[in-house]
């Protein structure tokens, strides 16, 4: 009850009794510890949760940008053509700034308010929410570049771009990664795997073919050591691995080195029926013995019918050297036969496909077809030029090596060079195309 009577204040019972009730504005009195009586449009910025998923949707765009409050410093934005963008809006060290919190449908209402209430938080705790997400954002690419994929993907691009990797053979190796590491490997932390770990992957693949685990483990460790020369890992798990795998003795380049037999497949190759260019470069293939994807890649720019010339330019080339192929007078008419036919296209060899070359497997289905499985595939042409040409022909072994694009170097241990002994060489292309002719003339 308090203490001031009316009755001993010296005022009238009625004053009281019937005065009315008045409300006082109190801001001015507790400004200096509330600060300043807000203003209606902040008091109004002060509430939240003023949108619905109805007002959503009613919201239809305008002729300019505009946006339609949340409260606590969130907003959508809504733009002429339609799309919509959830905002936070906040001052960090004095600076006025803004945060996206995803577009509409995708991020909901809720999920839009929570991430407003995490920003809020933060901003409770001295932390700008703009420059944790970079923080967070950079945290989690350092992580996927530190991942086996992320490595082994650098590796890969390395390879390509020091052109130590043709299309073809990059083609090969990323099917591998694929297939034989990445679904185990792939999003592990490339520090943390041990040999153990990378032993049990490879067993997968040893399972079915102890070759190709073994050539994904000297993959696995080309990765590791790069992985070590760009400060991601600190030793390379795969080397003890090596010589562990085992793998069964195949039958690598099938090859007929029989002389009669050589000439029973010429003959074969030249009564078959196939299309004009797969059989015309059946044909050139034992003239050239150049390595498969070489040949179906071959472009009539690169060929000089009337110096009898193909040069092969150093992309096309397993080891990344220009390369030059004498063409003897057989493959000058087989090239001039085909000419009307793909001399308009870039490819020598056109395929069923528009501007691509016959496929990979093209002259290994012709030698199939013909009775040669198991026997004899396209690389074996280089088998059989190798060997005839040195233990019948009894030409000199440097000449062809370089000719089957081998590495070969001189008394000083220098690298031949594309022309090298091109005359010899012209001359060991005709000798052997005039040998296969007599082989095929045998009956």
């Amino acid at each position: 009850e308090s203490s001031i009577s009316y009755k001993n204040s010296g005022l009238s019972e009625d004053l009281f009794r019937y005065r009315p009730i008045e409300f006082v504005d109190i801001w001015p009195l507790l400004g200096p510890t509330l600060g300043p009586t807000p203003s209606p449009k902040t008091a109004k910025a002060m509430e939240t949760n003023k949108l619905s998923d109805v007002k959503i949707r009613a919201a239809k765009p305008q002729d300019k940008l505009y946006s339609i409050s949340d409260g606590e410093g969130m907003f959508l934005e809504i733009s002429p053509k339609g799309g919509k963008w959830w905002r936070f809006k906040y001052r960090f060290n004095g600076k006025q700034k803004r945060l996206s919190l995803g577009t509409y449908p995708s991020t909901s209402l809720k999920a839009a308010r929570d991430k407003r209430q995490q920003a809020r938080e933060l901003l409770a705790s001295g932390v700008d929410p703009a420059q944790q997400r970079k923080t967070e954002k950079l945290a989690t690419e350092t992580a996927l570049r530190n991942t086996f994929a992320g490595v082994a993907e650098e590796w890969a691009q390395n390879k390509v771009r020091s052109e130590k990797w043709t299309p073809t053979t990059e083609k090969k190796r990323r099917i591998w990664l694929d297939n034989g590491l990445m679904p185990y490997l792939g999003s592990r932390p490339i520090s943390e795997i041990t040999t153990a770990e990378l032993w049990g992957v490879l067993q997968h693949t040893q399972k079915t073919s102890g070759y190709t685990a073994n050539r994904l483990r000297g993959m696995a460790s080309e990765i590791f050591n790069f992985a070590m020369a760009t400060g991601r890992a600190d030793n390379n798990p795969a080397l003890p691995l090596q010589g562990q795998i085992a793998v069964k003795k195949e039958k690598h380049r099938l090859a007929i080195l029989e002389p009669d037999e050589v000439g029973k497949m010429l003959r074969a190759i030249d009564g078959c029926q196939a299309a004009v260019t797969t059989k015309a470069a059946a044909r050139l293939a034992p003239l050239v013995f150049v390595r498969p994807g070489e040949l179906r890649h071959a472009e009539w720019s690169e060929i000089n019918l009337k110096k009898a010339l193909w040069s092969i330019p150093a992309e096309k080339m397993k080891m990344r050297e220009p390369h030059v192929v004498p063409l003897s007078r057989q493959a000058v008419a087989i090239l001039k036969e085909i000419q009307p036919l793909t001399g308009n296209s870039g490819y020598v060899f056109q395929g069923t496909k528009p501007g691509e070359p016959i496929s990979d497997n093209t002259l290994n289905k012709l030698l199939k077809a013909l009775g040669y499985k198991g026997k004899m595939t396209q690389h074996g042409w280089r088998a059989i030029a190798r060997t005839l040409l040195d233990e019948v022909l009894d030409v000199r072994v440097d000449w062809i090596e370089h000719q089957l694009a081998h590495s070969v170097r001189d008394a000083n241990g220098r690298a031949y060079n594309r022309t090298s002994h091109l005359e010899g060489r012209i001359g060991m292309m005709q000798l052997w195309a005039d040998y296969l002719d007599k082989l095929k003339a045998r009956k």
